[in-house]
């Protein structure tokens, strides 16, 4: 009786979490596979009885990875925090308010080293204006050359002095550890996974106005007064327009990298 229950108990679980996540994981105690594996510890339910077998499995398949991965193998940072995490949770998903925490420590790590040198940690070095490549729909492997209009704008705006430099870092690191929810500014953090420099336009009411320029593959921050702001940017020759109230610290991420 038994048996039979903890079978039923299984296939339930599996049609409420492929019907609730659109994924198939019928199959998963056959899959071999960390990432699928993985995967399902994020979707299923807490009470799927599934759990109980593919967690340590995952685990000791993550294990053995780590243990024969070659030399400068970039999985295996990644490998160690899901063990870490799974030591002490159900599965590697983590909430939208952890996310946010962990960010924010990078941030404020970035900004303090940038302190302590005294200058950019990453040093720019001005681009001259050149033409920028975006796909053309829906014809595959077709680009279009588009004259990178914004680039002189944008090595100006990343071209700031030393002294502009560390007040600018100085506010942040101050948004960043400010907790107060009465505050009349918050941080916003722009991630650019675009091939390409992008300048963040946000504008608000009346003459409040911001620019912040991002570079390919990069992020940067800025502090704003709360409000209600139209975001613009040009990313890679599209268009990007968003409306957003900006009551608390928020990160907002566009493009994708067309790099293999």
């Amino acid at each position: 009786m038994k048996k039979i229950l903890l079978l039923f108990s299984v296939i339930l679980f599996a049609h409420i979490s492929a019907q609730s996540k659109g994924k198939d994981y019928s199959n998963i105690l056959k899959s071999k596979n960390i990432y699928e594996i993985n995967a399902f510890l994020r979707d299923a339910h807490p009470d799927d009885p599934r759990r109980s077998v593919l967690k340590p499995r995952v685990m000791d398949m993550m294990k053995e990875y780590i243990k024969n991965a070659a030399p400068g193998d970039q999985k295996v940072r990644q490998m160690q925090d899901w063990l870490a995490m799974l030591k002490r949770r159900p599965s590697t998903k983590i909430s939208f308010d952890e996310m946010n925490a962990i960010i924010r420590q990078k941030q404020i790590a970035k900004y303090q080293k940038e302190l302590q040198v005294g200058q950019a940690a990453i040093v720019y070095t001005p681009s001259a204006p050149q033409n920028v490549y975006a796909a053309t729909a829906p014809v595959a492997k077709t680009v279009t050359a588009i004259p990178d209009t914004e680039a002189s704008e944008f090595n100006m705006l990343m071209g700031e002095n030393p002294m502009e430099h560390k007040n600018k870092t100085v506010k942040i690191l101050n948004s960043l550890f400010d907790n107060d929810p009465n505050a009349k500014e918050c941080i916003v953090m722009i991630e650019n996974k675009s091939d390409c420099n992008i300048i963040m336009r946000m504008e608000g009411i009346g003459t409040t106005k911001y620019r912040l320029p991002v570079p390919a593959h990069g992020d940067n921050s800025i502090v704003v007064q709360k409000g209600d702001y139209l975001f613009t940017s040009i990313v890679c020759g599209a268009q990007y327009a968003s409306q957003k109230t900006i009551q608390k610290a928020i990160i907002v991420a566009l493009g994708t990298s067309k790099a293999k």
